[in-house]
């Protein structure tokens, strides 16, 4: 029954469960504790174990029935499931040795490790699946579209092909030491195997694009599922989680202060000054610390398509007020304002819910990132200086109008540093009105914002270029 529950258990990882280790150890405990007599009693003992969230609950017990269910009765390996399906251990014995022979061959080739997947336990393709090989392969998928000629690519990778050519030796062989009938019928139910491998590859490949995308927030944790995903109750578990990345910022800025308050040791003075006294006593010699604290100004698109992400990113601008010397902040859509006075007499919600509601620049338009660039160089460019670090979050698509990028260049070459940051993957670009390939040439740096996870490392990034 071990091998039941360690199965039950990469098919609850299939269905997007993640089930650690240490889970799965800890199931096959209370599996030894609850016995298999009470299938209810197995069901809870398992479940207490691996369900993390109420919500994952009834998809837990869906997974359940359907693995223990009658109808699909587990059956171990290869060989138990063609042994159920009324071959003999004769018939069976034949095949092995014809598998074995096959993969021998494939050895040298690399593709020994699809003739044991689909000989082994279900578990075992699972396994492969989730290795780093096959997640360098998925990695450039980016659309549906793509996901016939991933699927191809992994079966490339774990040698499938292989195995369907040595099929096609091995039914002749077969007919020839069973006889026509039991020999095709062998061939076919092996087929059918092959067929069902191959669809499992399919299904682990569209999984992990919808767990990309953010198609199955229920499977994902909050921080990681695209903010344009996010249901209602997600986005308040995301924006506590903003405070609290926004605080740690604060706090850490704090500490830094008091251990810079007194300058960086120099250890080339400290060195020198030490030589007159043999290093008896030893005095520290301390850098002087730097005054020119550098700035930040955030300009926010907060049109429809990019509204969650902004409110997230402007909650960030609020922690930045004690990271950088001024923080100026700016909204825009089709005009541009600015926001700052606005953040330092409001409280954050409410300043928040003027933006959203339009009372700060218009939202019924569409966004014209060539005329707001253009504003704000017209308008702001002077300030702009080898102190300033410019962060512009946006999809970066224009609606057709002049994206302007030349002048994204001039603030890029006159600034600190010039960070944009999407909230669209870099499949996107270019694709339609886009225009963040241009915008990209002409940024310092891209960082992609799609989720929560990846808004706090932009964010960390742009702390951290405040050295």
């Amino acid at each position: 029954m071990l091998l039941s529950i360690d199965e039950f258990l990469w098919a609850l990882r299939r269905d997007g469960f993640a089930v650690s280790t240490a889970q799965a150890i800890d199931a096959a405990r209370a599996c030894a504790l609850v016995g298999f007599g009470d299938r209810a009693a197995l069901r809870d003992a398992i479940g207490a174990v691996v369900v993390e969230r109420a919500a994952d609950l009834r998809r837990f017990h869906a997974c359940f029935d359907r693995f223990f269910s009658p109808a699909g009765a587990h059956v171990g390996d290869l060989w138990g499931r063609l042994r159920e399906r009324g071959f003999s251990d004769a018939e069976l014995s034949a095949l092995r040795d014809l598998l074995s022979a096959a993969a021998e061959r494939s050895g040298a080739h690399g593709d020994a490790v699809a003739f044991h997947a689909l000989t082994g336990a279900a578990g075992e393709l699972d396994q492969l699946l989730r290795s780093a090989g096959i997640a360098r392969v998925l990695a450039p998928m980016t659309s549906s579209l793509q996901v016939g000629f991933f699927a191809q690519r992994v079966m490339d990778q774990l040698g499938v092909p292989s195995v369907a050519s040595a099929l096609r030796r091995i039914r002749s062989a077969l007919q020839e030491s069973l006889g026509e009938d039991r020999g095709a019928a062998l061939a076919d139910a092996l087929s059918a195997e092959l067929e069902r491998m191959r669809h499992r590859v399919r299904e682990h490949v569209t999984l992990s694009l919808r767990r990309l995308e953010g198609e199955a927030p229920e499977t994902a944790g909050r921080m990681d599922v695209p903010f344009a995903s996010l249901g209602e109750d997600e986005m308040e578990d995301v924006r506590r989680a903003v405070r609290d990345l926004s605080e740690r910022l604060r706090g850490a800025e704090r500490l830094r202060r008091r251990r810079a308050r007194r300058g960086r040791i120099d250890p080339h003075r400290t060195l020198r000054r030490s030589l007159q006294t043999g290093g008896v006593p030893f005095q520290p010699a301390r850098r002087a610390r730097r005054r020119d604290k550098p700035r930040l100004m955030v300009l926010c698109d907060v049109s429809d398509s990019v509204r969650v992400a902004a409110r997230f990113m402007l909650e960030f601008v609020c922690a930045a007020q004690d990271l950088f010397d001024r923080t100026r902040s700016f909204v825009f859509v089709s005009e541009l304002a600015e926001t700052t006075e606005l953040f330092e007499v409001a409280p954050t919600s409410v300043a928040l819910a003027r933006i959203q509601r339009g009372e700060v620049v218009s939202r019924a338009h569409n966004s014209n990132y060539g005329r707001v660039l253009r504003a704000f160089e017209e308008r702001y460019g002077r300030e702009v200086d080898r102190r300033v670090t410019i962060v512009i979050l946006g999809d970066g698509r224009t609606n057709y109008f002049p994206d302007e990028a030349e002048v994204l260049r001039r603030l890029r070459d006159r600034a600190r540093a010039l960070l944009w940051l999407c909230p669209e993957g870099p499949g996107a670009w270019g694709t339609g009105d886009s225009a963040m390939l241009r915008y990209a040439a002409a940024s310092t740096k891209v960082l992609v914002a799609r989720t929560a996870r990846e808004l706090e490392t932009a964010a960390r990034e742009v702390v951290a270029r405040r050295a």
